[in-house]
């Protein structure tokens, strides 16, 4: 597993960059070509291609076809732009492993491979799909259709991210952006002032305005993180761009935050407000299937002498697609580690095969 890990993890793939993506993805084929699964190739042109890869029988029998399928989800895109390794090479230090990607979420993918072929060691017939997708860590825009559409075809998702300290993910919260751009009348401040309409200082009411619907009782919260206006001090801004970032517990909430955005307005008549963007990801919400899901992957736990939790998370996933479209979810199986997203990124060596069996486990036992 170490030797596959740090293979994948010196194949550096942004996002961005698709060819880089596909020679990760060529990788991990030849792995997969080994285990004896069947490659299907989503081709994309501006992204990495989307692989849906399949191991076992067609289906587990009975007259339902969906019965029994499971799909491990992941993807092979990150967030480190290429040339990291040469700042932040593989490395091992103190029981842990460090590289760009290895945790969020390399490990995840090296992970549900070694676990799909423990399961074919055991003799167990189950039906598995592995998706890995290209470009979950800039919103999924290609991809979210796939994974929902072949997540319709199973019975439950086991989301490869990396665990939430120890504990497995039954609830994330949706994501939502939103772009706020407001079109002034740009004039000189000393000499014309009162002829000028600032754009920055109408955004600045409207960014009191969408910061007030933040609502902590109910897990929204609204977050105005960039903004950009005006050319110089002693020009009455033309121009400012707002960037605000949502935050929803409750897929009811929604269409609601949707209305209060769209219906923002400005106060200065001469300005102009044009409100784009949306809620990207459906919440992950904490329902009985996931509950279902969950005290089986603790029990089974508890057999192997682990104490497993569960957790909540602001963060987003994929998996808030396939518990949107009313799959039963797992979210967090993969490493355990810490730092994604940053120099000190790294996987916890010691979790990495109890982490594997407990997935296998999960793979072979769930109905």
């Amino acid at each position: 597993m170490l030797a596959r890990l740090r293979e994948l993890v010196e194949v550096e793939s942004p996002s961005e960059d698709k060819a880089a993506v596909d020679r990760a993805g060529a990788l991990v084929l030849g792995w997969v070509e080994a285990l004896g699964g069947t490659v299907k190739r989503h081709k994309q042109k501006g992204y990495g291609d989307v692989l849906e890869l399949r191991f076992g029988p067609a289906r587990s029998g009975g007259k339902n076809k969906k019965r029994g399928r499971v799909l491990l989800l992941g993807h092979l895109d990150t967030v480190w732009p290429m040339g990291t390794l040469a700042t932040m090479p593989w490395r091992e230090a103190e029981g842990k492993i460090y590289g760009p990607g290895v945790v969020d979420m390399k490990a995840g993918v090296v992970m549900a491979l070694e676990a799909i072929a423990a399961v074919k060691e055991l003799g167990v017939e189950r039906p598995v799909t592995l998706l890995l997708v290209s470009e979950e860590e800039i919103g999924s825009p290609v991809s979210r259709g796939i994974t929902e559409k072949i997540a319709r075809e199973c019975e439950a998702v086991f989301v490869m991210e990396p665990a939430q300290g120890l504990a497995y993910k039954t609830a994330r919260k949706g994501v939502g952006y939103f772009e706020l751009r407001v079109q002034g009348v740009g004039a000189h401040s000393g000499v014309d002032f009162e002829r000028g309409h600032s754009a920055v200082l109408e955004m600045a009411r409207l960014v009191q305005t969408v910061s007030g619907f933040t609502d902590l009782s109910k897990g929204l919260t609204v977050n105005a993180g960039v903004i950009a206006g005006g050319t110089r001090s002693n020009v009455v801004a033309s121009e400012c761009v707002c960037e605000v970032d949502v935050r929803i517990a409750r897929a009811s909430d929604a269409a609601k935050v949707e209305r209060m955005f769209r219906g923002l307005k400005v106060t200065d008549k001469a300005c102009t407000l044009t409100v784009s963007g949306g809620i990207n990801r459906p919440p992950m919400e904490r329902k009985p299937g996931i509950v279902k899901l969950f005290r089986q992957a603790r029990g089974l736990a508890a057999e192997m002498g682990l104490v497993l939790e569960e957790a909540a998370t602001g963060g987003g996933s994929d998996g808030n697609f396939t518990a949107g479209i009313g799959v039963p979810t797992l979210d967090g199986m993969g490493a355990v580690g810490g730092g994604a997203h940053a120099a000190h990124e790294h996987v916890v060596k010691a979790s990495l095969v109890e982490r594997t069996a407990l997935l296998a486990g999960m793979i072979a036992g769930v109905k």
